[in-house]
């Protein structure tokens, strides 16, 4: 009489395999969402890098001369006059603003003897084709693109991000009586000259996106105070 051996083999479970194919459908499932989310988070980067490049347009801007009537660089910048805003006038005959010392480069009187300069209307620019003031960059903008070199819109994000500049006069007023300057930080028009220009940047985009489609908008302002000199101490 012969006796038959039975050999055992490794093999999958029938509990094993059904936790596997559960696994796997939780995996495909998620698969929608790991992709919306990796999507958003690329628009969130997008985002990001256009509120960066708004920011650096407000400094940008900021460096500029103030009017076109100081941006001669063979001086300082001397306070201007701005008509119809006598309370931070000049107060007569020192060349300077009430509180403002001696010592200071802060004067309507220019290095070389030139003074009562007043300041231009915005957009009223002697030489168009040269930035150097303030004012050129008011309604003005700029598209800022993300493509990557080498690529079309159509093989990467589409993203139509447009970038808008605009310069304002805004309100002002000043009480010497109190010893104090106030400043309305509504950023309202002036609809005139004064002493502050509001800059205003807005980040807009049409790119179908939800998370793009958003108004996003950064604010700086300058003020009509002339310029300084940096000290020099010879040893």
């Amino acid at each position: 009489m012969m006796l038959k051996t039975k050999v055992m083999r490794p093999a999958i479970a029938m509990l094993e395999l059904i936790f596997a194919i559960v696994i796997m459908g939780i995996i495909l499932m998620s698969a929608p969402q790991l992709v919306s989310t990796a999507a958003k988070s690329g628009f969130v980067a997008i985002q990001q890098e256009a509120i960066n490049e708004a920011a650096s347009q407000v400094n940008m801007i900021m460096g500029y001369h103030w009017d076109e009537n100081d941006a001669d660089e063979r001086y300082i910048d001397p306070i201007l006059v701005v008509n119809g805003d006598a309370e931070l006038a000049e107060v007569d005959p020192t060349g300077r603003r009430l509180g403002t010392p001696v010592e200071s480069y802060r004067t309507f009187i220019r290095s070389d003897g030139d003074q009562n300069i007043s300041a231009s209307a915005i957009g009223d620019d002697a030489d168009d084709t040269e930035e150097d003031d303030i004012d050129d960059f008011a309604d003005s903008s700029t598209n800022l693109a993300l493509t990557p070199e080498g690529t079309s819109v159509a093989e990467y994000v589409e993203t139509n991000i447009t970038i808008a500049r605009d310069v304002i006069y805004s309100d002002d007023t000043a009480d010497y009586d109190q010893s104090t300057i106030t400043f309305d930080p509504s950023f309202a028009d002036a609809g005139d000259t004064s002493n502050i220009k509001s800059i205003t940047v807005t980040v807009t985009s049409n790119s179908g996106a939800e998370e793009l489609e958003k108004e996003i908008i950064l604010r700086g302002f300058s003020c009509n105070i002339g310029g300084y000199k940096l000290e020099e101490r010879e040893f």
